[in-house]
């Protein structure tokens, strides 16, 4: 299904488009060796984990898309830098794949809208990311007694109109409280107190014997594990979200 899809998208996309940026061909074997690696395990939670391990020390670098409105997409495929949301693109999509093929088709249905190479398909917001997840079945909601509806409207991201949000989170505190619910390799973003924008940050949850945040840190400049409660405190977080990576469905 997904190598008929694969080729369905490049003919609409283009060329151009499909000419995906590459580090070299260190970083493909990388990738394809943790995907080799993790095949065994039978939980998406367990490869989510060995995965994402094996990336910490990987440096933090922003801006790593390429493409904007003006200026054609390129699907771009990396693992020796990460922002936070591009960490977790990446620790999601070799979690769900069997090969590098697969990993790149997993990458596109993760970061665009239907697979679809264009600057104005990517989830440029991480709400609309998980949102978009959510109905792929990559992901599922995580919710807990306690959360609240929050209204946003936001406008931060040049070149896309005003996007009108209204979220489900969940107050630091009970998130806290509520610790033995979550499970590793939940996807946590952490809602920004700015109006303009939904979230300021995403990780992946690693349990353990306290709860840690598995994230490309931009003020530590790299993948490192961090106490969850920490970082609530040094962020000033009041709220977050969480969605569950979810099996990949067989045929």
């Amino acid at each position: 299904m997904l190598m008929r899809r694969r080729h369905v998208l490049r003919g609409l996309a283009g060329v151009a488009a499909w000419g995906a940026v590459r580090p070299g061909l260190a970083g493909e074997t990388r990738v394809a060796r943790l995907i080799a690696e993790t095949q065994n395990l039978p939980a998406i939670a367990q490869r989510i984990d060995v995965i994402s391990a094996a990336l910490r020390g990987t440096r933090y670098e922003g801006e790593t898309l390429i493409g904007s409105p003006r200026r054609p997409e390129r699907f771009v495929l990396r693992d020796d830098a990460f922002d936070c949301v591009t960490y977790v693109e990446t620790v999601l999509a070799a979690a769900r794949s069997h090969d590098i093929a697969g990993f790149e088709d997993a990458l596109r249905e993760i970061r665009y809208r239907k697979g679809y190479v264009n600057w104005f398909e990517r989830n440029h917001y991480f709400f609309e990311w998980c949102e978009h997840n959510v109905d792929n079945k990559i992901c599922r909601w995580v919710d807990m007694t306690g959360s609240v509806q929050i209204k946003k409207t936001v406008n931060s991201q040049k070149g896309l109109s005003k996007r009108r949000f209204v979220m489900r989170v969940i107050p630091r505190a009970v998130f806290l409280a509520n610790a033995g619910k979550l499970e590793t390799g939940d996807i946590v973003g952490f809602v920004s107190q700015r109006s303009d924008l939904d979230y300021f940050h995403c990780g992946l949850v690693v349990r353990g014997h306290t709860l840690l945040l598995r994230h490309a840190s931009e003020t530590r400049r790299r993948v490192l594990d961090e106490s969850m409660a920490h970082f609530f405190t040094r962020a000033g977080a009041q709220s977050v979200t969480v969605v569950r990576p979810q099996e990949v469905a067989t045929a």
